[in-house]
């Protein structure tokens, strides 16, 4: 029954979406308040009836309910309860359900706090997200339903896949929706204003602050995502510019573009199209995402490969909503206001240069990925686009925009002096310089890139914070006074310097690790000793080992390490007995910032032997130390009051209203 109930709130949902996505929308274009104020509690009762829909997937997932073809496939009742609830969008049917429930979410949310919105505007508003949420309700009664029932049901279901059951699943999915599917209130937005045929720079205040919920939630979903990838498939590596991880990034860095071009809008009027336009492909980069994972055109370990009848409808929903909102854009960019001018060298400017190269490195990454699909589609020949493609074009166009951050807080809005600013970057320089010679010269001078790399990371990092030491008012002022504005000092400036270090801190674990790991393929048996990383790594034995729904072999093995207690490591090859699938669970030692990984092959014929992997990857754990700060440089720039939800109040609003009358 409960099954039932999750299906039939589903078909109410749709019911409630197909009214919001019609009653505001004519309600704004006729005037009428009443028919707008449907939107907020449609919104309020799609959101409770998807989540009651989620629940009843969820319990059935619990209960190993095996009378639903959903649960049969991806779950068994051997399995663990965090990985019988992960299971449950651990799939392509129930990962739908959760993205349109967060859907649902942000709708909601959207009508709690946007009450100082225009009205038009959040009627317009919540009908496009109306639209949103019913074209993947359709999609999902209609081709992906979870609900659907087997008869007569099995004894017991088939697993989930083994990959799938970890710790990070648990989080690398949910992450990701709320990044992906934030970007959708943006580009309502966007095409709310297009219907309205006004923006201006109170559009960019209600949109910067949902702009940078997504794109943090989105930061921690990647850099989740490449953690669990890194430990979990035995591989090794963090990053393999796979289609699908691509797919992920794409919007990330559109949404960064996004961010930084609504924050000129907002200070300066400026920029009003390019920003729309960025709001509108941004969220048209999630839905391709979407379109790439669940088509089935794409063969990947993080991919859905299913039927291809979903890509199609997929494809269709991407038809609808990317080729109406560039065709509605198309047909009112022209009547709307370009914005304020300034000059080249300003706040504005710098940020348009980051927009410029952000959008070219976004292009660079799409064409990567979609030409070897192109391409097999009208040759039938395949290609494949790997990392030496993506490091040659994307590299070469991140450094001059890495190295032109540290200049864009120190600019002056509309004028800015970058002689000045250069000036107070002097420290940054000297520092980034010494670091350079230092790595030169322990490197021997073999290694020039490298050494660069180092010392641009520490120009970044050592760069996000004399913005904060001079609006301190060092050193002219007395370290009380100092303090005293620093603490003062508004919270998204906080926040840019945490996001800035952020970067700073990936690229020094990116460059540490690409440039200087160690990697040693041996075959050892017990007692066979290797040296990695200035330490030796003895093979004690191997163990074998029962799990919950999988049987183990684990190798055993100690890092000896001069003047320090040993540390054992272990790593095992897993058999999940329901699928026969076999994993690799690699065994990980960190080392302040360093780790030892592991990862055991195949066993050799005489039994005693084992095909070892093991690399020494110095800093790797700053590539995800620095995705932290960047996602609390957005947690701390959403702290500021001068960027909370919503429009200014309406007590101001009603003060200004008799001035513009008079006038």
């Amino acid at each position: 029954m409960t099954v039932e109930l999750g299906h039939f709130a589903l078909v109410l949902a749709t019911c409630l979406a197909l009214v919001q996505s019609i009653v505001p929308l004519a309600g704004s274009l006729r005037g009428n308040a009443r028919m707008m104020e449907v939107g907020n509690s449609t919104s309020i009762g799609i959101f409770a009836l998807l989540g009651l829909s989620f629940a009843a997937l969820t319990m059935a997932y619990v209960n190993s309910d095996f009378s639903v073809l959903n649960v049969v496939q991806n779950s068994h009742s051997d399995k663990p309860m965090l990985y019988k609830i992960t299971g449950v969008w651990g799939n392509h049917e129930g990962s739908m359900l959760l993205w349109v429930l967060i859907l649902g979410l942000f709708s909601a949310l959207v009508t709690l706090f946007g009450r100082d919105l225009p009205a038009s505007l959040k009627a317009n508003v919540l009908a496009v997200q109306a639209w949103i949420i019913l074209s993947f309700l359709a999609f999902i009664l209609l081709t992906s339903n979870p609900f659907e029932r087997i008869f007569p049901a099995p004894m017991q279901g088939q697993d989930l896949n083994p990959i799938l059951q970890d710790i990070g699943l648990a989080i690398h999915p949910p992450l990701l929706y709320l990044g992906y599917v934030g970007f959708s209130v943006a580009f309502s937005f966007a095409v709310a204003a297009l219907i309205d045929g006004r923006i201006d720079a109170s559009w960019a205040r209600w949109v910067r602050p949902w702009t940078l919920v997504a794109w943090l939630f989105l930061t921690a979903g990647i850099s989740m995502g490449s953690y669990w990838a890194y430990y979990e498939l035995g591989w090794g590596g963090w990053w393999f510019w796979d289609p699908v991880e691509n797919a992920s990034f794409m919007p990330w860095l559109s949404g960064t573009a996004l961010l930084h071009s609504a924050l000129v809008m907002e200070k300066r009027s400026a920029l009003k199209i390019w920003t729309l336009l960025l709001a509108i492909l941004t969220f048209s980069l999630s839905l391709l995402g979407t379109f790439l994972v669940r088509s089935g055109v794409l063969t990947s370990v993080h991919s859905f490969a299913v039927d291809p009848e979903r890509g199609v409808f997929i494809l269709a929903i991407l038809f609808v909503f990317i080729g109406g909102s560039l065709a509605l854009f198309a047909f009112r960019a022209s009547e709307l206001e370009s914005g304020g001018l300034f000059a080249p060298i300003s706040r504005e400017g710098a940020l348009v240069f980051n927009n410029l190269f952000l959008t070219t490195a976004t292009a660079t990454v799409l064409i990567g990925t979609l030409y070897p699909l192109v391409l097999e589609v009208l040759t039938d020949t395949k290609i494949s686009v790997g990392p030496p493609f993506f490091n040659l074009t994307f590299g070469p166009l991140m450094v001059p925009l890495l190295f032109a951050v540290p200049f864009g807080p120190l600019l002056a809005w509309k004028r800015g002096d970058l002689l000045a600013a250069a000036q107070r970057l002097y420290f940054a320089a000297g520092s980034a310089m010494a670091v350079i010679i230092i790595a030169l010269a322990v490197m021997h001078g073999t290694r020039l890139l490298a050494a660069f790399g180092f010392g641009l990371s520490v120009w970044l990092m050592v760069g996000s914070l004399v913005d904060l030491y001079y609006r301190s008012g060092l050193p002219r002022v007395s370290p009380s006074v100092a303090w005293r504005r620093f603490v003062g000092l508004p919270r998204s400036a906080f926040g840019t310097a945490l996001a800035h270090f952020g970067v700073g801190v990936t690229l020094l674990g990116i460059v540490s690790t690409s440039a200087l790991e160690t990697e040693t393929v041996r075959l050892m048996e017990p007692g066979s000793v290797v040296e990695v990383g200035g330490n030796q790594l003895r093979f004690e034995r191997m163990e074998a080992r029962q799990g919950p729904n999988f049987t183990a072999e684990t190798g055993i093995f100690t890092l000896l390490r001069d003047g320090r207690s040993p540390q054992t490591i272990e790593s095992s090859r897993r058999l999940y007995t329901a699928r026969q699938m076999p994993t690799t669970e690699a065994g990980i030692y960190t080392h302040i910032f360093s780790q030892t990984y592991v990862s055991l092959g195949d066993a050799q014929s005489n039994g005693g032997s084992m095909v070892v992997r093991i690399w020494y990857k110095p800093l790797i754990t700053l590539i995800w130390i620095g995705t932290i700060f960047m996602s609390l440089g957005g947690v701390v720039s959403l702290a500021d009051r001068r960027l909370r939800v919503g429009a200014p109040s309406r007590r101001a609003a009603l003060k200004v209203a008799p001035k513009e009358s008079a006038a």
